[in-house]
């Protein structure tokens, strides 16, 4: 099983929930319809990456996300993610009304960064990507459609979460292709003070 570190702990999630079109913004760069209810997919554990590659069978795009970690009911730390996506196959997909896991679930499409634990969390919470030291994404708690608790309130309608399970919780505006050779950096800030930093050079 692939592992996540949560502070000091490797954690193995069983699976990664994905919250689709929760900015609006994001919705309309991809024109996108706004949905009526929460989008959720799935990526298995096997999806699981502390590499970024820039193709897997065709150019891979970059969505940058703040994740969540589920342990005993609640959200217990919050990370960096980038959910990698085959855009030309999703559209392609989503075009035939058909499901996107071949676009979004393939190995390493989900590419998290270390967990910082915390007692709680509020709308302060922000994060943003740089490429090669430019800023191309940056979100926010309160700009999301459906913050965090009403996603585990949701989620926990229809399924059943288990203690290391992560939730990535939509992408913002701004999301492109991987460019082998290219530097990501993601950040997490809490009140405008910096939590967490992953990098990773594209492959």
């Amino acid at each position: 099983m692939k592992t996540v570190i949560a502070g000091n702990r490797s954690v193995a999630p069983s699976k990664i929930i994905c919250i689709g079109r929760n900015y609006v913004a994001h919705i309309e760069e991809l024109h996108n319809e706004l949905p009526q209810e929460m989008v959720v997919f799935l990526k298995p554990n096997s999806a699981i990456a502390d590499e970024l590659h820039s193709f897997h069978l065709e150019p891979l795009h970059y969505e940058a996300e703040l994740c969540l970690l589920f342990e005993q009911g609640r959200f217990s730390a919050l990370g960096f993610g980038l959910d990698l996506t085959k855009r030309s196959l999703q559209n392609k997909l989503k075009a035939q009304g058909l499901p996107w896991e071949r676009a979004k679930a393939f190995d390493g499409s989900a590419v998290l960064g270390q967990f910082v634990e915390i007692s709680g969390y509020g709308e302060n919470i922000t994060f943003e990507l740089d490429i090669n030291g430019i800023t191309v994404q940056t979100g926010r708690i309160d700009l999301m459609i459906y913050k965090p608790d009403e996603i585990l309130t949701e989620l926990s309608t229809f399924m059943s979460l288990r203690d290391g399970d992560v939730v990535m919780t939509g992408t913002p505006k701004g999301v492109g292709i991987v460019r082998k050779g290219d530097v990501f950096t993601g950040k997490i800030k809490d009140r405008g003070e910096e939590i967490t930093r992953d990098q990773w050079v594209a492959q």
